[in-house]
C-alpha cells in the first residue's frame, strides 16, 4: 500500500501542468465526415465490423481530427484482436483530445502493457491518474497497472543474466515437453511429454495424451529418453510430477479417474527395485471435490506443496501444503497465505532441496504481464518472505509457468514455447544468477551391506544435524541395491545412524565442508555386522571435551540410539570401552578412558538399562584403531566402543 501512495502523490505533482490544458475549442466537423461516421456507427452497433471499419476510415479521411471516429475504429481493431492497429487509433485520439474520453488513457495503457510497450503504457497510466474525478476502483486499477508498468520498464532496462540452452534432440522433439524434476545427483531428468495418440485399427488420430519420460546423463550428455512408468500401470492422462529427493516416491496429478474425489487429484507411486507400484490416491484429506495439481515434495520427506482451487483459498488457485504425519497419514492442507498467495492465480510450486526457497508462478504479484516466476525465502520464524520476481528476460510478457532448480542451486530448468525450439514447448536450462539462488545443498549416497555375505540390505537410517539435533532425513535404503540418496545443506555437521533387526547398528559423523561440498558429494559404504558375541561398534557420535569425561550435549542422539538397541535386544550384554591416543602419560590416559566409559555406563543405568547387562573398562592407548603418527589417526583412536559379551 505504501508504494501506491508514494506513486500517487508523485503522479499528482506531475499532473499540474497537464490538467491546465482542458480549454479546447469545439471543432467543426465536415458534413461528409459526419455522414460517414453515422453510417459506420450503425454498422458498428449491428456488429458489421467490416463495413463499420470502412466508413470510420472514410470519416477520418474527411476529417483527420475526428476523435470519435478514431476511438470507435480503435474499438473495432481491439474487438477483432488487431491490437497494434487499436493502439495506433487510440493514441491518435489521445493526441487529438485526451479530455474527450479520459478512460481511453487507461484502455490504451492496458493494451500497450499487453504488447510489452511498457514505456507508452506508463505514460498513459500517469496521465490517467491526473484526473481528479476518478472513482476509487478506477484509481485503484490504474495505480495497480502503473506499478506494474514501472516495474516492467525498470526490469527491461536492468536485465538479469540469462544464458538459455536448449537441452537438445535427445529430449526435445516436435511434441511438447514439460520439465518436472531433476534428481539430486543431476543424472536423471524427468519430464512430461504431450503426444497425439493414434487408433491402431483405424490409423486415425485420437487425442492428446501425457506420459512421463526419463533421460539419463551419460558423459555429461543427455541420453535417449524412455518411459518412466509403463502405460499399463497408469491409466488416463497424467502430468505435473515431482520425485522425492531419495528417488523412491513419485507424486503426480491424474484427472477424472474412477477413484478420484475432484476433477484432478494427487497420486503417489513407490519404487521397489526398478519397478513402480500402481498409483494410489492421496485420499480425501488432501484431495477435495475441486482441483489439486502440481505437487512438490520437500527434501526432509515431510511436506508436500501443491496447487488447488479448493474452498478457503484467496485467488483462482493457491499454493497449499500438507504434512506427512508419523502414522503415514497426511495433515489437513494449509494455505500458504500472504505474502505468497494473492487474489489471482499462484501455480507450480517448486520447493528447493534446501527446504528454505520456494519458486512458483504467479499472475497476482507485480510482473511483466501474464504469469511470472517468483521466489520466496523461509524466514527464521517459519514465515515466507515477500516474493521476488526473477526478472527480465527470464520473465516476459508471455506466461512463465514452471521452474526447477538443481540441488547445487546454480542451474535452473524451464519449459517454454518462446524461443523457437524443436516443438511448441521445449525444455531449456540456464545459469541461475547469484541473488536468486537457494542455499547450496549436496547429496549423500550410502551403500548398506552385510559385512560377511556382502549382500545388500534394506536398513533404517537417520541423518541428524549435530548443531540443532533436528532429524533431517529418516528413511530406508533400497531393498535390492542397499543404496540410499539424500540431499543435505552444506557447511553443517551430521550424525548418521543405520540399523536393522538382527544387526549391530552403525554410527558415523561427518562434516559437509571443505572436501565435501556442492561440487564433491559424500559417498559412504555402510557395513552392518550380524549380532554376535565379540563383535564391536564404535560409537562415533559420543563426544567429550578435551581431557574431560563429561558427555557433551550432542552425544544424547547416539546414546538414545544405544538405549533403543538394548531395549530391542533385551538379552544382549555389552562392555563399554574407552580409548585414547598416545599423547600424555599412560596412567593418565588409562584413568581418562575409564572415566569416559563409566560416563556412558552411568547414562545407560539412569535410563533404565539393567546393571547386569553392562560392564565398562578403560584401555587408554593400549588398543589403537589407527596410527598415532598423524592427527587424523589420533582422532580415530580417541573413541568409545561397545562390544557384545553375551546373548
Amino acid at each position: 500500500m505504501k508504494i501506491y501512495l508514494i506513486i500517487f502523490f508523485l503522479t499528482i505533482f506531475q499532473c499540474y501542468g497537464f490538467t491546465q490544458q482542458t480549454d479546447i475549442e469545439k471543432r467543426v466537423i465536415s458534413s461528409k465526415a459526419t455522414r460517414a461516421y453515422k453510417k459506420a456507427k450503425s454498422f458498428y452497433i449491428s456488429h458489421d465490423y467490416s463495413n463499420a471499419e470502412k466508413f470510420f476510415s472514410k470519416a477520418i479521411k474527411n476529417d483527420t481530427n475526428f476523435v470519435e471516429a478514431w476511438l470507435l475504429l480503435g474499438d473495432i481493431y481491439s474487438d477483432t484482436k488487431r491490437t497494434e492497429e487499436a493502439i495506433l487509433s487510440y493514441e491518435k485520439a489521445i493526441q487529438i483530445d485526451p479530455d474527450f474520453f479520459p478512460d481511453i488513457l487507461y484502455i490504451a495503457g492496458k493494451l500497450e502493457f499487453s504488447t510489452a510497450k511498457y514505456s507508452m503504457a506508463l505514460k498513459n497510466f500517469k496521465k490517467y491518474l491526473c484526473y481528479e474525478n476518478l472513482k476509487n476502483q478506477q484509481k485503484q486499477n490504474a495505480m495497480d497497472m502503473l506499478v506494474r508498468a514501472e516495474f516492467a520498464v525498470n526490469a527491461v532496462e536492468n536485465p538479469v543474466p540469462f544464458n538459455l540452452v536448449n537441452l537438445g534432440d535427445s529430449i526435445n522433439t516436435a511434441d511438447d515437453e514439460y520439465i518436472n524434476a531433476i534428481t539430486s545427483d543431476e543424472q536423471q531428468l524427468i519430464f512430461t511429454k504431450k503426444q497425439l495418440q493414434f487408433d491402431e485399427e483405424t490409423e486415425l488420430q485420437k487425442k492428446y495424451s501425457e506420459r512421463f519420460f526419463v533421460s539419463d546423463k551419460i558423459n555429461d550428455t543427455w541420453n535417449k529418453t524412455y518411459e518412466l512408468i509403463s502405460s499399463a500401470n497408469i491409466k488416463g492422462n497424467i502430468g505435473a510430477l515431482c520425485i522425492s529427493p531419495d528417488s523412491k516416491y513419485l507424486f503426480f496429478t491424474s484427472c477424472y479417474r474412477p477413484d478420484g474425489f475432484g476433477s484432478c487429484d494427487l497420486y503417489y507411486s513407490k519404487k521397489s527395485g526398478n519397478n513402480w507400484s500402481k498409483p494410489k490416491n492421496l485420499g480425501p484429506v488432501v484431495n477435495s471435490n475441486k482441483w489439486e495439481s502440481q505437487p512438490s515434495f520437500s527434501s526432509d520427506g515431510k511436506t508436500l506443496y501443491f496447487t488447488s482451487n479448493r474452498n478457503g483459498g484467496r485467488g483462482s488457485s493457491d499454493i497449499w501444503k500438507t504434512i506427512l504425519l508419523a502414522d503415514g497419514t497426511w495433515s489437513q492442507p494449509e494455505n500458504l497465505g500472504v505474502p505468497v498467495n494473492t487474489t489471482k492465480a499462484e501455480m507450480s510450486p517448486f520447493i528447493h532441496p534446501d527446504d528454505q526457497t520456494l519458486y512458483f508462478s504467479s499472475e497476482g504479484h507485480v510482473g511483466m504481464g501474464g504469469a511470472d516466476l517468483f521466489y520466496s525465502k523461509k524466514e527464521i520464524n517459519g514465515n515466507w518472505s515477500k516474493p521476488i520476481n526473477l526478472g527480465y528476460p527470464i520473465n516476459t510478457l508471455a506466461d512463465e509457468i514452471n521452474i526447477v532448480v538443481n540441488a547445487k542451486g546454480d542451474k535452473a530448468y524451464i519449459s517454454s514455447d518462446k524461443f523457437g525450439g524443436k516443438g511448441k514447448f521445449d525444455i531449456y536450462s540456464f545459469d541461475l544468477y547469484e541473488e536468486a539462488r537457494p542455499q547450496p545443498v549436496t547429496y549423500m549416497k550410502g551403500n548398506v551391506f552385510d559385512t560377511e555375505t556382502k549382500n545388500k540390505l534394506k536398513a533404517r537410517f537417520e541423518l541428524i544435524d549435530l548443531n540443532t539435533g533436528i532429524v533431517n532425513v529418516k528413511s530406508y535404503s533400497d531393498q535390492l541395491t542397499g543404496e540410499f540418496l539424500v540431499v543435505l545443506p552444506i557447511n553443517r555437521d551430521y550424525a548418521l545412524n543405520v540399523s536393522k533387526d538382527g544387526y549391530l547398528f552403525y554410527s558415523e559423523n561427518f562434516a559437509l565442508t571443505g572436501e565435501y561440498s556442492d561440487i564433491h558429494p559424500y559417498f559412504k559404504d555402510i557395513p552392518l555386522k550380524p549380532i554376535k558375541v565379540g563383535e564391536n561398534v564404535i560409537l562415533k557420535n559420543i563426544f567429550f571435551e578435551t581431557d574431560k569425561y563429561d558427555l557433551k550435549e550432542e552425544s544424547e542422539i547416539e546414546l538414545m540410539k544405544l538405549i533403543g538397541f538394548l531395549n530391542n535386544n533385551p538379552r544382549i550384554k555389552i562392555e563399554i570401552s574407552g580409548h585414547t591416543d598416545n599423547i600424555g602419560e599412560e596412567e593418565y590416559n588409562l584413568i581418562l578412558s575409564q572415566n569416559r566409559a563409566k560416563a556412558v555406563y552411568d547414562y545407560l543405568i539412569l535410563n533404565d538399562i539393567e546393571k547386569n547387562r553392562l560392564t565398562y573398562k578403560g584401555y587408554g592407548f593400549s588398543l589403537p584403531n589407527d596410527t598415532n603418527e598423524t592427527e587424523e589417526g589420533r582422532a580415530n583412536n580417541r573413541r568409545t566402543e561397545f562390544k557384545v559379551i553375551g546373548l
